[in-house]
């Protein structure tokens, strides 16, 4: 199975801003890890978007996210946009339990499948 990673640069892989990866794990599921934040999921969106958009991940694991804020609620509802555009299926597994405050805080817990 092919693999898309994205890995902040070394500058920001450093315990207040660790790296931030999107892999596809196997056929229909990619896997997210690291921290969701303003300074790392720009670059996780292009991957993410393109995996989605062509049908290789309609499952997302977000067990590996270690931390998170706004950008990263962000990010889940931008790729949700992406799949809707494409006519595609998307569903986040193991949202962890910051994304779900933020989500429920925001009133899009139902929106990313948080409740």
């Amino acid at each position: 199975m092919a693999s898309l990673r994205a890995v902040e640069g070394p500058a920001l892989n450093t315990p207040s801003h660790p790296a931030a990866s999107f892999e596809l794990v196997s056929e229909g599921r990619a896997r997210v890890a690291g921290a969701l934040e303003f300074d790392t999921v720009a670059a996780l969106l292009p991957l993410g978007s393109d995996a989605i958009e062509h049908g290789r991940a309609p499952t997302i694991d977000l067990s590996g996210v270690t931390a998170s804020d706004s950008a990263g609620l962000a990010l889940l509802i931008e790729w949700l946009s992406v799949a809707q555009a494409a006519g595609r299926s998307l569903r986040f597994e193991n949202i962890p339990l910051q994304l779900r405050q933020l989500g429920a805080l925001s009133d899009v817990d139902d929106l990313i499948g948080a409740l």
